[in-house]
């Protein structure tokens, strides 16, 4: 069993092609031995993005603070903290924080994608 607090997970900046002012935290992953699923949290700077980009796999999303927008594929969607956000299969997604807080997102994935 694995207990951890956010803050002492180490902060990584995204840089996948198409990232701007996006960081990245892995507070549960296979460094755990989480064989199937891995939990990481998106941190986006005021205009910054995630890549537009797209998984074989689905995406489970919460949003615990700012907002902002999750493209769905070429369509933006408004988010904001509380928001739960499914993303299928081979869709193609961003986050953009177009808030004026720092936007922080839960992203749980297939460990393969950590």
């Amino acid at each position: 069993m694995k207990i951890t607090r956010l803050e002492n997970c180490e902060k990584t900046p995204v840089t996948a092609d198409g990232a701007l002012k996006a960081f990245r935290q892995v507070p549960i992953g296979k460094a755990d031995g989480a064989p199937n699923f891995s939990m990481r949290v998106f941190t986006v700077e005021p205009g910054g993005h995630t890549p537009h980009h797209s998984h074989d796999s689905e995406h489970l999303n919460y949003i615990i603070s700012g907002s902002g927008e999750v493209m769905e594929g070429d369509t933006p969607r408004k988010i904001r903290q509380g928001d739960f956000i499914f993303v299928p299969p081979s869709a193609r997604h961003q986050y953009r924080n177009t808030g004026e807080e720092t936007l922080v997102l839960i992203c749980a994935v297939p460990s393969k994608y950590e």
